[in-house]
């Protein structure tokens, strides 16, 4: 069976806008720059509209506003999570902080795909905030092991000597 078989004109035609006015014969108009203004508004200067120029004759205008959607979708403009910076600090720097960081990051994440900006924007400044303290503390336990070790070696060696 032809699903357009059974399709009725009539309905959709009852769906549409009425069509445009009429062809005019436009040499009745007047010529351009010579349009008379009846609503009390001064007349145009460099040329008159068209003869349909608003809202039909025997119709009201109507002035139409766009739609605004708002939605629950993932940010346009998703904050940084600060992932690698975790993983890096946790393995790297400071162990106890790198995974506090990490659960953080995996939160903004989260936050960010879900919509909550504010959430993630929490969890993000969080985040790097104890990246930045594991790789400062990291940081300095290296320096502290640099000068451990060298002031180690110079004792060793004037021990050493005779």
């Amino acid at each position: 069976m032809d699903p357009q078989e059974n399709w009725n004109t009539s309905e959709k035609a009852k769906l549409l806008q009425p069509g445009p006015p009429p062809y005019q014969d436009h040499s009745t108009c007047p010529p351009p720059g010579s349009f008379q203004s009846t609503s009390g508004y001064p007349a145009q200067q460099f040329g008159a509209p068209g003869p349909y120029q608003g809202p039909y004759p025997g119709h009201q205008a109507v002035t139409v506003q766009p739609a605004i959607y708002v939605t629950a979708t993932p940010l346009a403009y998703p904050l940084p999570d600060y992932l690698g910076y975790s993983i890096f600090t946790m393995l790297c720097c400071c162990f106890p902080l790198g995974v506090a960081a990490l659960i953080y990051s995996i939160n903004t994440r989260n936050a960010n795909m879900s919509g909550h900006q504010q959430l993630a924007e929490s969890n993000s400044k969080t985040a790097r905030t104890l990246n930045h303290t594991a790789l400062g503390i990291g940081l300095a336990f290296l320096v502290f092991y640099i000068v451990y070790v060298a002031v180690m070696v110079t004792n060793a060696q004037h021990s050493t000597d005779p």
